[in-house]
């Protein structure tokens, strides 16, 4: 072991794995250097480092890179170097801007970028086509790009607490799509691209200021759970009858005055 806090996995001479979570480093260590050629799996979550050399993107065997909860406030260019890169958590930092050639990472197929103050995404991030997992939680977007829908393999999309309006139309082209969360935005009505997402088992649509849900839902016969609370909701569409699979459902703080009688199998939660 090469320091009390680092966790090894493999010999010294083919080490696969370091693990630095919790150990109060300010910059990545050296010793991640020294196994550069072998190196899959780094975990340097919850520290308190600000910058990534150049030197780490030496890494090229990376598969698993988590930085997660440190005080980053940009992404190197040097990231489009990790080629076969297939995990990515930044999330909890300070990061304002992704750059364009992580487009590079055409492995990617978890990015996790919650809690980071972005604004707005790199049209680049468009060809991760081989993305199945996005967190983009908290980053402070107004928009997604137009061609979002190239993401064909999405199947967990998180937009929670942002300051969104509206989604992109090619949103309809996500039809892998099994949990779609757009909470806590600023939407005044539902996509009906939506309706076009028919593997969907989770749908939360709760805090913002939809008034009207959009004909078309019906299709979404997979649907266990759907959040759509405090909303300014005022009639169900009749068609939601067929969400057959649907055991959660949350309504609270709308201003609904009845819900459809077919509706009489589903287990309101609230």
């Amino acid at each position: 072991m090469l320091r009390s806090c680092l966790c090894l996995r493999g010999s010294k001479e083919d080490v696969k794995e370091l693990d630095f979570r919790h150990c109060n480093l300010h910059s990545v260590p050296e010793e991640v250097y020294e196994f550069e050629q072998t190196l899959e799996e780094l975990y340097l979550d919850s520290n308190n480092i600000k910058d990534l050399t150049v030197s780490l993107f030496h890494c090229q065997q990376l598969k698993k890179f988590s930085i997660s909860d440190n005080e980053l406030y940009a992404v190197p260019s040097g990231i489009a170097n990790l080629i076969i890169l297939q995990q990515l958590d930044l999330s909890k930092n300070g990061i304002v801007s992704i750059p364009d050639n992580i487009k590079c990472c055409k492995n990617l197929s978890v990015i996790d970028l919650s809690v980071n103050p972005l604004g707005k995404l790199p049209e680049g991030f468009t060809h991760l086509t081989n993305l199945t997992q996005l967190y983009l939680n908290d980053t402070i977007l107004k928009y997604l790009p137009a061609n979002f829908g190239k993401l064909t393999k999405l199947t967990v999309l998180e937009l929670r607490e942002n300051h969104l309006r509206s989604l992109p139309k090619t949103i309809s082209k996500l039809t892998e799509l099994e949990r779609l969360d757009i909470g806590s935005n600023e939407f005044r009505e539902l996509a009906k691209e939506v309706g076009s997402l028919t593997k969907l088992t989770e749908l939360w649509i709760d805090a913002n200021k939809i008034t009207v849900l959009p004909e078309g839902l019906g299709g979404l016969t997979s649907l266990t759970f759907f959040d759509a609370s405090c909303n300014r909701l005022e009639y169900l569409p009749a068609d939601i009858q067929n969400w057959e699979s649907l055991t959660d459902l949350h309504l609270s703080k709308n201003y609904l005055q009845e819900l459809p009688e077919n509706l009489g199998m589903v287990i309101v939660l609230s």
